[in-house]
């Protein structure tokens, strides 16, 4: 009997799916491979999942196919489990294939496939690290030819991700990823800038590494919890003559609001470029 789900790549993030779904469904459904097979076989024992030897016996072994690589290693991978899609259809035991790459699109990962890919379900996560502690952002993109019960049973293999979103356009993917996915590590520049000016002012910087991190964790509690608009949320902590609108005065003297738009755009636009 087919497991539920097969991971190809146990890297950073796919490493980090492959936690989460682990505490969602019964670790034994959970299928990995890996290059480096020691890793994999760490990984194995460390959560109680299935390692397999390579990427075909990955394809064989689950219902749900997750490509955990990068998107310039992807059409060699692609073309490697090619004949195993095949199989399996002709077979009776059609795969849903997931990829995570970033910039890379669907009808681009049916070119790859050729015949194969013709009517094979795809469905695309924009996923980001945090999902290793459930506190991630799982942005879920399906094909046409996918059906929803489909979709549904790959949202419960990674509810315990974190927020999972599904979005209905692919056009979107781009920016929907770096969102999620570049994010945080704009967002760990920030928590590490403010502790250096924690430390400036005389606080250690283990304080300033907490004191920063919680209010931000705090801050955005504020907005997914309460619905408040950030602009008026900013605007309730600003007392007039205060020192939090001082601090906001040289944020915007220093170009904060344009380099945090910019560092989205010009993402995006990498993004992009990735998948071409």
């Amino acid at each position: 009997m087919d497991k539920k789900i097969a991971f190809i790549g146990t890297g950073n993030m796919g490493g980090a799916i492959i936690h989460s779904v682990c505490r969602a469904i019964p670790a034994k459904e959970v299928v990995i491979t890996d290059i480096d097979h020691k890793k994999a076989a760490d990984m194995a024992a460390d959560l109680g999942c299935v390692q397999v030897d390579d990427n075909a016996a990955a394809v064989k072994a689950a219902h749900y196919i997750v490509l955990g690589v990068k998107p310039q290693v992807m059409p060699a991978v692609l073309k490697e489990i090619t004949p195993v899609l095949q199989d399996c259809k002709e077979n009776g035991k059609q795969r849903i294939l997931i990829s995570i790459a970033a910039g890379l699109t669907m009808e681009k990962i049916k070119d790859i496939l050729g015949e194969a890919g013709n009517d094979l379900p795809i469905i695309r996560i924009l996923p980001n690290t945090p999902a290793m502690i459930g506190e991630g952002l799982m942005i879920i993109i399906a094909g046409s030819d996918v059906a929803q019960d489909e979709v549904n049973g790959l949202r419960e293999c990674i509810r315990t991700c974190g927020k999972v979103v599904q979005i209905p356009d692919e056009k979107l993917a781009d920016a929907a990823m770096v969102m999620g996915g570049c994010t945080p590590a704009f967002t760990y520049m920030f928590i590490e800038a403010l502790a250096d000016g924690a430390v400036t002012v005389g606080l250690t910087r283990e304080q300033g590494y907490i004191f920063a991190a919680q209010a931000v964790k705090g801050a955005a509690a504020m907005v997914l919890e309460n619905g408040g608009h950030p602009g008026e949320l900013k605007d309730a902590v600003c007392s007039p003559g205060g020192s939090t609108i001082v601090g906001v005065g040289e944020l915007e003297k220093n170009g904060f609001r344009s380099a945090a738009i910019q560092a989205v755009v010009q993402a995006c636009r990498a993004t992009s470029a990735l998948g071409k």
